[in-house]
């Protein structure tokens, strides 16, 4: 189980082995990406920042939460720095006996890294203005 921040380019290989298992016949992932628009703009760029040690810690808490919740191994990585339409901005993973498991984790993982996490997104438009974007939209969409 882990929680990672890091600068782009994301690279989740190694925790996505890390999950892997004899015991998992189910595994999900989510891979975050960075969408070319946003409510009618067109968006050109994202930076994302985060108070690293509160953000390490809450993650590191979140993967543990909801790995005991559902009885999965999960992991999750999220970026920090500039990026662009199409990078990858955060991944997650969980792994479970059974499919079911894997994806209500992966699921309830993905929500409340954006709900508790602090990490903050400002997107940048084509006509060069940028604003800081609310995260969390998903939690009040269930």
């Amino acid at each position: 189980m882990s929680f990672l921040i890091n600068s782009h380019p994301i690279e989740f290989e190694s925790l996505r082995e890390s999950l892997t298992s004899p015991d998992c016949g189910g595994f999900v992932f989510f891979e975050g990406r960075v969408r070319n628009h946003h409510e009618g703009r067109e968006v050109v760029g994202l930076h994302y920042e985060a108070y690293l040690e509160l953000a390490q810690k809450e993650g590191r808490r979140l993967v543990e939460e909801v790995s005991r919740k559902f009885g999965v191994r999960a992991a999750a990585i999220h970026a920090v720095g500039d990026l662009k339409p199409g990078d990858l901005a955060v991944w997650v993973g969980a792994a479970a006996a059974h499919r079911e498991e894997a994806f209500a984790a992966c699921r309830e993982l993905i929500d409340a890294i954006k709900l508790r996490v602090p990490i903050w997104k400002r997107e940048t438009y084509t006509d060069g203005h940028g604003e800081w974007i609310e995260g969390c939209r998903c939690a009040s969409q269930h």
